[in-house]
């Protein structure tokens, strides 16, 4: 454990769960020093993921308690490791789900360092020293700095802690299929959470025709007069989706519960493309029909490469693209990531960790 490694001397305050009830208690525990490599962020924000839940309720049977949450970390730089050019104290730092990886693999070095096989996340990791990664539910973070991003000035520390994994995991499939550079393609989303509401946002700046696929009819007012979208489908109502049919250039498929992807991909023109980012524990149903008579693609995506990540907050920086979120106390953590698990959330929880101490 890491309170036993023994450059592990810097006592810290945090949060977390210590069993698989999920319930988040104020935890004390230790963190690296400095190295020459590192830097070291007063945590200001720390955004609630989904994955946050499933880690503190064992959902995946990976985690080792206790287990400290949050990777959608935005802070302040305090102290710059002796190898570290690209930061200083008082930059404003982004730090999201990576805190390590192999450096070495055909992945790493070709700045996709997100699909290493030997990936350590933020929290519940295992650090290069042995020790198991604690996450932005906390005062501070020491990260190297390979895996830290700046956060550009015109955006507020709060609203843009999400774009640190929700952001992210949204920017890719655009990127990788073309929809940055080109404007004026159909695009479908699936689901309007923490996922679906920022991908409306990247689309229309972006310059899409957006479209957002619902099984909640409340959402249409939402997704038209509070985003920007399009156009609105109910996926329950048969005839609006016939009605539909080979209307769409791409899908991104933000929803995390299981559903079936056959009605959804008959939305998709010929050469069609559908990317799944929500991860739903059981397996969806892929129907072979609709992939063989419309020659369209399947594919997955997670997060993006660090690169990726500081081009995207550079993104939202011009484009003054933020999340919409929600900001609660640290005393309300357990309510939050409740309401979170029963979507009572417009669109994102962050939490205040330094509790309105610093003004960035």
């Amino acid at each position: 454990m890491a309170q036993t490694t023994p450059n592990h001397t810097q006592t810290v305050s945090g949060w977390a769960a210590h069993d698989s009830s999920g319930n988040v208690v104020p935890y004390t525990f230790q963190r690296r020093e400095n190295g020459i490599n590192d830097v070291t962020i007063k945590v200001l924000y720390c955004g609630v993921c989904h994955t946050d839940i499933h880690h503190i309720k064992n959902d995946w049977g990976i985690t080792m308690y206790p287990v400290v949450p949050g990777h959608e970390i935005t802070g302040i730089i305090t102290k710059v490791g002796s190898n570290v050019s690209k930061f200083k104290v008082g930059d404003r730092a982004g730090v999201g789900c990576l805190a390590a990886t192999c450096l070495n693999c055909e992945c790493c070095k070709e700045e996709q360092e997100n699909y290493c096989d030997q990936v350590q996340f933020t929290y519940n990791g295992i650090f290069w020293d042995g020790s198991i990664t604690y996450g932005g539910y906390s005062e501070f973070l020491v990260a190297d700095h390979r895996y830290v991003v700046r956060v550009p000035e015109s955006l507020p520390m709060d609203a843009a802690a999400p774009l640190l994994c929700a952001g992210i995991t949204v920017y890719c499939p655009f990127k990788d299929n073309n929809l940055v550079e080109s404007s004026g393609k159909r695009v479908g989303i699936v689901g309007l959470g923490g996922l679906g509401h920022v991908a409306v946002k990247f689309a229309k700046a972006f310059g899409h025709h957006v479209t957002i696929i619902s099984t909640s009819p409340t959402k249409e007012t939402e997704a038209k007069q509070r985003l920007g979208a399009d156009d609105f489908i109910l996926s329950t109502n048969h005839k609006q989706m016939l009605s539909k049919k080979r209307t769409l250039d791409f899908i991104l498929d933000t929803v995390s519960a299981k559903h079936s992807l056959g009605p959804t991909l008959e939305l998709l023109k010929v050469n069609g493309t559908m990317v799944i980012v929500g991860a739903p524990d059981k397996p969806i149903d892929l129907p072979s029909f609709p992939l063989i008579f419309g020659k369209r693609v399947v594919k997955g995506s997670m997060i993006g490469s660090i690169k990726e990540t500081q081009e995207m907050m550079d993104l939202c920086g011009k484009h003054n693209i933020t999340c919409d979120i929600e900001v609660v106390t640290t005393q309300k953590i357990n309510e939050a990531l409740d309401r979170l698990a029963n979507n009572d959330v417009k669109y994102r929880f962050v939490i205040d960790i330094a509790g309105g101490s610093s003004n960035h």
